[in-house]
């Protein structure tokens, strides 16, 4: 397989992360559907559809990586061989559209969820150059690959800490053996109000742990301490609601 390296000064002008809420994903010159990819543990592949949404023939590569989490929430990725996209160079002529089969090499180690991000990427260098162009701009999508056995589920639990006075960072563990979403975290007292919150909080792959900054919006003051609730909606529409404990602001 031929691969095109990223030449100097290339800039991913769009890359979009797995925690996008959508059904397909818009760079402007092409989409992929869908944005977040799953297969059970006896599937051996699965169909992708890429759409050149321009006026112009489109050369794009994919290539797969191994996603791990580092204790810092950053994500770890690794190329790996476990999967392929066929083809993995894809042409699309302007308007046009394609399904592609993401496909699994070989058998994977059973008793756990496996994770992986596949980047597909238009190849610049594969375009006629642009008089008086100097950088070359690729287009790309990261979309996050699952391969979950049967019965693994997520199992979040949270705590805050106060970090100033109108803002809080919600300390999650993923304990299950599924990975978590959580598309929004909202801080919330006894009486439902919110007092702080966060959009798009990203993944929590399973046996890790990461922080979220919640704030509270405007002026209204600093959040009160006591016993709060934090709400979390996963990706699946599911509501998630954990007693928490707030230390009072200084």
């Amino acid at each position: 397989m031929t691969r095109f390296p990223f030449a100097a000064g290339m800039a991913m002008a769009a890359l979009i992360g797995g925690a996008l809420m959508f059904g397909s994903a818009q760079a402007g010159q092409f989409s992929i559907t869908p944005v977040r990819i799953y297969m059970a543990s006896k599937d051996r592949a699965t169909a992708i559809t890429l759409v050149n949404e321009g006026d112009t023939e489109l050369v794009m590569q994919a290539d797969i990586f191994q996603w791990k989490q580092k204790p810092d929430g950053e994500d770890d990725l690794t190329l790996s061989e476990d999967m392929i996209l066929a083809p993995p160079i894809i042409k699309l002529a302007p308007k046009a559209r394609q399904v592609v089969r993401l496909a699994l090499l070989k058998p994977l180690p059973a008793g756990q969820q496996h994770h992986y991000r596949m980047i597909v990427r238009e190849i610049p260098e594969a375009r006629p150059p642009v008089e008086g162009a100097q950088v070359q701009i690729a287009l790309a999508f990261s979309l996050p690959v699952f391969i979950t056995p049967p019965g693994f589920k997520r199992q979040l639990s949270c705590t805050v800490q106060r970090s100033t006075g109108n803002a809080v960072q919600a300390q999650c563990d993923n304990q299950g053996n599924a990975h978590v979403l959580a598309s929004q975290l909202k801080l919330l007292n006894e009486a439902g109000d919110v007092l702080a919150s966060r959009e798009q909080a990203g993944y929590l792959l399973p046996g890790n742990q990461r922080s979220f900054a919640l704030e509270r919006a405007g002026n209204a003051g600093p959040i009160p301490g006591g016993k709060l609730r934090l709400q979390v909606l996963h990706d699946d529409a599911s509501i998630q609601v954990i007693d928490v404990t707030l230390a009072p602001a200084q």
